[in-house]
């Protein structure tokens, strides 16, 4: 076993990603609490109380609502931006804090750890990438546009958590106030289905065997329009490259997968009440 990830859950109501290596198991985020937490990762074969360390993305609260109580259960050590750390408000059981600074690689265990900045409307927003025995993997999400830094981070990444918050026409009519609609748009709230597809089709490098669209939007999106999206551009950008028709299929669990050359690639939707499949790599 190299490295194995599951997203356990993604969207307003609650965000967590799953890392384990040989040695090493990491939370990414914690916007689940204790229990949902623990249920989520058992479905998968995976116990919490395995857990190494937390590594927090932002202070926003569906990334960080379980953090008290699974902090104070587990006592392990949470990853966090200073920035980050000093708009939270902590209890005071909970010391073990470990900063990072994003743009600078640090490790935990055996698994190296890249954390850079997003444009969000947080504090220190950071999305990252992990490296463990030459396997790679990204998770970003929660950033209103896609800045060269970002294209640059995921490339050679195995598995790619990636955001595909909304659909453009389905926010401008749906029931959100109008301020809220233009935070979502906004250049520091989330990526809509068609700039994340513009990314698919003309920046993404095309390397990750499992693909993963997040924090899709459950008022203003639909995960047929985001996978027809995202499919559609991974086509174009594939067809491109190889100057032949790429062969697609959607599986019974809804991922769908494709084939280039005989290279496979299988794109997932993550959800907000159900984990990922255990990818393993």
């Amino acid at each position: 076993m190299s490295l194995r990830i599951c997203v356990l859950g993604s969207g307003s109501r609650g965000n967590a990603t799953w890392i384990r290596t040989e040695k090493t198991r990491l939370l990414v985020d914690a916007g689940f609490g204790r229990k949902e937490t623990t249920s989520r990762l058992s479905s998968v074969g995976e116990s919490i109380e395995s857990c190494d360390a937390i590594l927090v993305s932002h202070e926003h609260r569906d990334h960080v609502n379980g953090l008290r109580s699974l902090a104070v259960r587990l006592k392990v050590p949470i990853y966090i931006s200073a920035s980050t750390r000093d708009v939270i408000q902590w209890d005071a059981r909970i010391t073990a804090f470990e900063l990072f600074t994003p743009g600078e690689t640090f490790t935990i265990g055996d698994l190296e750890v890249h954390p850079f900045s997003v444009p969000h409307d947080a504090v220190d927003p950071c999305a990252f990438t992990f490296e463990a025995e030459g396997i790679k993997v990204g998770v970003v999400t929660d950033l209103g546009y896609i800045p060269e830094v970002v294209k640059q981070r995921v490339r050679g990444c195995h598995c790619l958590v990636f955001e595909s918050n909304h659909d453009l026409d389905m926010l401008k009519v749906g029931p959100y106030p109008w301020f809220v609609k233009q935070r979502v748009m906004s250049r520091h709230g989330h990526l809509s289905n068609r700039t994340t597809a513009a990314f698919l089709s003309a920046d993404y490098d095309g390397t990750a065997q499992v693909p993963v669209l997040a924090h899709l939007s459950e008022t203003n999106n639909h995960p047929a329009i985001a996978r027809l999206t995202a499919t559609e551009a991974l086509s174009h950008r594939a067809a491109g490259a190889f100057g032949f028709d790429i062969a697609r299929h959607v599986g019974p669990q809804g991922q769908a997968s494709l084939s280039v050359d005989g290279q496979k690639s299988e794109l997932h939707l993550a959800r907000q009440d159900a984990p990922t499949p255990l990818f393993r790599f």
